[in-house]
């Protein structure tokens, strides 16, 4: 079984943040047999958006880590998890509401800007998102996201209150203690209950590092290195390479 964990931002997606140039793409993943599996900082609600362009069926994993997310009934076996709606949570992260109200402490006195005070037209000026994906976007539950800030400091602060700081393709995520390597890890163990599993991963951040660091094939977007991981051009690159 090859399990292939994909980014969004910067690697799937360009600057209009469009589903339709990569599903050619993600199709010839699916065709070779591949699962894949969206591994990314945006929310369930941004990612059902583009599962469902993509006709994605199986898990994937949302807010840098945070949870990982299981349609009931993926697996042939019981999966622990708070239960929401169609799917089974497994939560690593932190709650959105505890995170927020740590960066509203700071907030004044570092210039932070972020989802949970910034209008609809300041975060889609920030981000270049269309409206209806700045709406998805603002429905975060484990994760906030700092477009701006006056100053440094105010990520020791942060890492005091038991919070992780990770730096994206443009901005700063703030979760709890966990990263995207550990939710891929947490995932990886269930698909090794199916069969031996190969994996592969592919993003373009800083914040992709520890998924990187627990794949056995990793690969980048973009000119940023990583010890372990193959630097191409873009994901359509990748098709050459593993395919």
């Amino acid at each position: 079984m090859r399990v292939l964990f994909l980014d969004l931002d910067r690697t799937l997606l360009g600057n209009d943040y469009s589903p339709k140039p990569a599903k050619p793409v993600i199709e010839s993943f699916l065709k070779a047999g591949f699962e894949v599996v969206l591994n990314s900082s945006k929310t369930l609600a941004e990612q059902e958006y583009y599962r469902k362009a993509w006709g994605l069926k199986g898990p994937f994993i949302v807010e840098n880590g945070s949870a990982i997310v299981i349609p009931k009934g993926y697996f042939p076996f019981d999966v622990s998890g708070r239960e929401r709606g169609r799917y089974i949570l497994i939560e690593l992260g932190e709650k959105y509401l505890r995170i927020k109200a740590a960066l509203d402490d700071v907030a004044p006195k570092y210039g932070l800007k972020y989802y949970g005070n910034c209008t609809l037209d300041e975060v889609m000026a920030f981000t270049g998102l269309p409206e209806n994906l700045a709406r998805l976007a603002g429905r975060r539950d484990y994760s906030e996201t700092i477009f701006a800030w006056e100053r440094s400091g105010f990520e020791d602060l942060l890492s005091e209150r038991g919070l992780r700081v990770s730096r994206g393709s443009r901005f700063l995520g703030v979760t709890g203690d966990t990263d995207k390597g550990r939710a891929a890890v947490e995932l990886l163990n269930l698909y090794s209950r199916l069969d031996r599993v190969e994996s592969y991963a592919v993003g373009d951040g800083e914040n992709d590092f520890p998924l990187l660091d627990v794949v056995d094939h990793a690969f980048l977007v973009g000119t940023l290195r990583h010890r372990r991981a193959k630097n191409i051009s873009s994901i359509d690159e990748l098709l050459g390479v593993v395919l």
